[in-house]
């Protein structure tokens, strides 16, 4: 049977003002009803009846408006009865009333926009860095313990998954590893040679490409894009194993899931890091030595005297000496955070873009370390 629409009736009868309330009160009325209750003149110091025996639907919305205009009238000073409330929405309108929410409340105030809340907030994220650290220390430890039991019996090392690994971190990763280290070697160049030209120095864009490439941005560049590549590649790969129960089923058939799944994509990464540094180290050079050649007319016999003028005995050598060291900061962290998803869909994409965001950071935390670390050698 249809339902009438939502009305408010107001008028006078026997010295007090009824306002008859009739047909359906729901949340898709509220907003009418709301206006209607707003237009009306509410009376001072009188006697009124609210009157619902016209109602035929009624919602919390519905309620909560009613109970709203109770209230508001009694705040004038009137007298306020509802009457005539059927028996079926009496329930309801107790629990409205009980709740508290006649009038709405102002949202809550988040904890950690008070002082204590910010200086608890601040001591919770302290620790959860430090239970993270704990973790990842850890599993280094277990991946140590694991290559050295490796080490004594070689023919448990799976050389097959690694080299298809290798395949995967260092071959498929040559087009996007040249292009970005190509660019970054043009870049250099011409803002090197747009700087120093104002001091007639522009031969020097060379030393500055050369150190800056080999000793810093190949490495860290190749780094991060593995990072990006590769790392979130581990996590996503071994957070689906996870959903999956495959781990679960490793462990029931007696095999290590470090030794199966972990070993092989840390000694690959270990193996085509380096390389790919030295690939970043050539195609930055190429790169820049086209843009020096095109904005400066410096030929190759120059650019190649000039370079090894520039170059230390250890220039070269220190981009190189950092490469395993990221490349295990990867492989780790990767696979920890892929050995630490939950059993969904969603943990898998969290944690995956977790392991990228430490892995990154935690690189150039080393970088920054062995920055220091040779300064303070002198190499």
């Amino acid at each position: 049977m249809a339902c009438g629409a939502a009305a408010l009736i107001a008028s006078g009868e026997e010295g007090a003002l009824v306002l008859r309330a009739t047909g359906s009160w729901l949340v898709a009325t509220a907003a009418a009803l709301d206006r209607r209750l707003a237009a009306l003149d509410l009376p001072q110091d009188r006697r009124v009846v609210i009157d619902l025996s016209g109602l035929e639907r009624i919602d919390t919305a519905g309620a909560w408006l009613v109970l709203r205009t109770e209230r508001a009238l009694a705040a004038r000073g009137n007298r306020v009865e509802i009457a005539n409330l059927p028996a079926d929405f009496a329930p309801l309108f107790a629990q409205v009333r009980a709740s508290g929410t006649v009038r709405p409340l102002p949202p809550p105030r988040p904890a950690h926009h008070t002082l204590v809340g910010f200086m608890a907030r601040i001591g919770e994220v302290t620790l959860g860095l430090l239970a993270r650290g704990y973790g990842i220390l850890g599993f280094v430890g277990l991946v140590a313990a694991t290559v050295a039991a490796l080490l004594r019996d070689p023919r448990r090392l799976r050389l097959r998954a690694m080299l298809a690994q290798i395949e995967r971190t260092g071959v498929d990763a040559l087009p996007i590893v040249g292009l970005l280290s190509f660019l970054i070697g043009v870049v250099i160049a011409f803002q090197g040679a747009d700087q120093l030209r104002r001091f007639g120095a522009e031969i020097y864009t060379v030393d500055l490409l050369g150190v800056g490439m080999l000793r810093e941005l190949a490495v860290l560049m190749t780094a991060i894009i593995l990072a990006g590549r590769s790392g979130s590649a581990f996590t996503a790969e071994l957070g689906t194993m996870r959903v999956t129960e495959e781990i679960d089923a490793l462990r029931a058939i007696g095999l290590d899931p470090i030794e199966v799944l972990v070993i092989p994509r840390l000694f690959a990464l270990l193996l085509t890091l380096p390389m790919l540094t030295l690939y970043a180290d050539f195609a930055g050079l190429f790169g820049g030595w086209l843009m020096t050649w095109a904005a400066l007319g410096i030929t190759v016999p120059q650019f190649l005297r000039q370079l090894h003028a520039a170059l230390g005995g250890w220039t070269f050598w220190i981009g190189v000496i950092k490469s395993p060291f990221f490349a295990a900061i990867i492989a780790l962290v990767g696979c920890y955070e892929g050995l630490r998803v939950g059993r969904s869909a969603e943990s898998v994409g969290r944690q995956t873009t977790l392991s990228v965001v430490e892995a990154i950071f935690l690189v150039i935390v080393s970088d920054a370390a062995f920055s220091i670390l040779f300064s303070v050698m002198q190499i």
